[in-house]
């Protein structure tokens, strides 16, 4: 068993209200919407079974796709030893304003990937 857990992924989609329809027809999700205005990030809803997830909507020039999260202990830490494994850092370390901090990596096939370290916890 591996002691990096996988439990988030992330859909990106210029075309976020035909992307949750699609999952909501195909398996039954729902998703609330926990973004901000102007920030689509709907998050999926209920269940108890399997890793949570989000449809976020992108615009511009970005690409549509989709990722898995693993969670590590250091964000920046993770980066460096994806860099010396012959991967590359797609979105460098940033931090939301929770606490969480996050990254988005590519490993040496192409594959997006992420890693993340929840915020800390309070009392």
């Amino acid at each position: 068993m591996s002691s990096t857990p996988v439990n988030w992924f992330e859909i990106g989609s210029d075309r976020p209200d035909e992307v949750e329809r699609f999952y909501a027809d195909l398996f039954g999700w729902t998703f609330e919407e926990r973004g901000g205005p102007g920030a689509s990030y709907r998050q999926t809803a209920g269940g108890e079974q399997g890793i949570g997830g989000a449809i976020r909507a992108i615009g511009g020039d970005s690409p549509n796709y989709a990722i898995f999260y693993a969670e590590v202990a250091d964000v920046a830490e993770a980066c460096r030893r994806a860099e010396a494994a012959d991967g590359r850092i797609l979105v460098p370390l940033r931090s939301a304003p929770s606490g969480l901090t996050y990254a988005h990596l590519l490993d040496p096939s192409g594959n997006r990937l992420g890693v993340y370290t929840p915020p800390p916890a309070t009392a």
